[in-house]
């Protein structure tokens, strides 16, 4: 496993940690609403560099594609 690749399962397990906690849900069920978002397909592409952000920003993400029905990135 390479070092982005470990990086990006760091990440998913946190973010799956937060699905958990504020929907309140079953773990299982949060690994599959987040394993088929379009979030988990940006951050699994390690050319996209998304794992190298915070996984609170990449729950942000999440959550934004979750309330607006697709992805949302703000431009800085």
């Amino acid at each position: 496993m390479t070092k982005q690749e470990q990086l990006v399962e760091y990440q998913i397990q946190d973010i799956i940690e937060y699905i958990v906690t504020d929907i309140q849900i079953e773990y299982d069920k949060a690994m599959q609403i987040f394993y088929n978002s379009q979030t988990f397909d940006k951050l699994t592409d390690i050319e996209t560099g998304l794992y190298l952000e915070s996984p609170a920003y990449v729950y942000g993400l999440f959550q934004d594609e979750r309330n607006f029905g697709h992805l949302i990135q703000a431009e800085i």
